[in-house]
């Protein structure tokens, strides 16, 4: 039976968060940091990087390292966790947060903004994964947590808000959590992801400046609410944490019940 009532905690361990320098990113570094997590944070905006690394050194005592990387991109991506690891010669939770996303329809959406979010949100946790995975197997242990959405498996019906090649990244985000998650199991490797609803970040702020989308949006969820920053971080600390070492595979829909109606 467990018992431990530090079974949440993340005292000496490392975690890189990509897309980490605002919105959801930067929330779960706080969280991370409250639990007594050392942070990796990647992004491409270093004078964002900057001010949150010093803000969290400052107000919770942990090491937090800036990061410049473009998850886009291999090389940078490979010389991002090289340097994580000259840091801290260890990393035991990789964040795959970075994603973007904009209105798109199939039928008049370009190739270039395909491969933007395609390349984004589906190859950059594909690049994360290629160069952490191995550094976790050698240590025996890790945590992945992917965020997906809840666009993965429900659609938009307005046209308006239709987001086509995000709903399929995200769709991909799934299915690779799922089949990371049963061959890295027998390596001590989790691999979990988190569906988050509407959350207010830089991607979705116009929606959140608008009360008339929000009054819609409340009225055809059951908590009857949009959500409220941090709501995100239960789950995420969950899948960090020794808390789910016997959960694999899993998504967990953060979305005040959207899914289910």
């Amino acid at each position: 039976m467990i018992t431990d009532k530090n079974l949440f905690s993340l005292a000496g361990k490392v975690a890189v968060i990509t897309g980490a320098s605002s919105g959801l990113g930067a929330d779960a570094s706080f969280a991370f940091a409250a639990f007594g997590a050392n942070l990796a944070l990647l992004a491409r905006r270093k004078d964002k990087l900057d001010a949150l690394a010093k803000e969290l050194r400052e107000t919770y005592g942990i090491q937090a390292l800036p990061v410049v990387c473009d998850v886009k991109d291999n090389d940078s991506v490979k010389k991002a966790v090289d340097a994580v690891y000259e840091k801290f010669g260890k990393i035991d939770i990789l964040l795959n947060n970075a994603g973007v996303g904009m209105t798109s329809l199939v039928e008049s959406m370009s190739d270039d903004d395909w491969d933007l979010i395609i390349d984004t949100n589906l190859k950059g946790i594909f690049y994360m994964c290629r160069h952490i995975v191995p550094v976790m197997k050698a240590a025996g242990y890790g945590k992945i947590v992917n965020i997906a959405s809840i666009n993965a498996i429900i659609g938009e019906k307005s046209e308006r808000r239709t987001r086509d090649a995000y709903a399929a990244s995200k769709a991909g985000i799934i299915g690779l959590t799922r089949s990371m998650a049963a061959s890295l199991a027998k390596h001590n490797i989790t691999v979990n992801a988190v569906g988050p609803g509407m959350f207010e970040s830089e991607m979705g702020a116009d929606f959140f400046k608008s009360e008339k989308f929000l009054q819609k949006y409340s009225a055809v969820v059951p908590a009857d609410r949009p959500s409220k920053r941090g709501e995100l971080n239960g789950a995420i600390l969950f899948f960090s944490s020794d808390a789910s070492s016997y959960v694999n595979g899993q998504v967990i829909y953060v979305d005040g019940g959207a899914t289910i109606v």
